[in-house]
């Protein structure tokens, strides 16, 4: 397999697993499918990571994501 279509599939993998995580937090659901309102809800977050208290946002988001991974794994609900 060509060099480019290697780094194509593992972009489209990551695309996938990234939408995946989107669909796992009931975004989809929430806002109704809406685009423009969960691009602007992502943009939101990366302004707040672009901003003085990244490092701080990022440990917040980290714990989050990881107690609800082992939530799942549990199988307890969010």
């Amino acid at each position: 397999m060509r060099e480019w279509q290697v780094k194509r599939r593992e972009r489209t993998k990551q695309l996938i697993e990234l939408g995946g995580l989107v669909a796992k937090a009931d975004l989809v659901e929430l806002i109704d499918d809406d685009r423009a309102a969960l691009y602007g809800a992502l943009l939101t977050v990366a302004a707040k990571l672009r901003g003085p208290d990244r490092a701080q946002a990022l440990v917040l988001f980290r714990r989050k994501g990881k107690r609800a991974f082992e939530a799942e794994q549990q199988g307890r609900v969010r």
